[in-house]
């Protein structure tokens, strides 16, 4: 799992979070569990990562707050 970025939109704020298994990869958003994009992953699984991320929440959003967007872009 990593969390790719925290965006704000409209007064809302959105995590975006890919996760990775082999050829597989899905990006998931919080607060809202939305799924962005899925390559390979069954339904099933989706559900499970969707169960993760609500159980993980409070861990994601402490890493969505060391996320640094200029660094990020820059690589480094």
């Amino acid at each position: 799992m990593s969390v790719s970025s925290l965006i704000r939109t409209e007064n809302k704020k959105a995590i975006y979070v890919l996760f990775q298994d082999g050829k597989k990869s899905a990006e998931l958003t919080l607060p809202d569990l939305g799924v962005v994009r899925n390559e390979g992953f069954t339904k099933e699984e989706i559900e499970q990562l969707k169960d993760y991320m609500d159980n993980e929440r409070d861990t994601i959003y402490a890493m969505a707050k060391e996320i640094n967007p200029l660094r990020a872009f820059m690589g480094k």
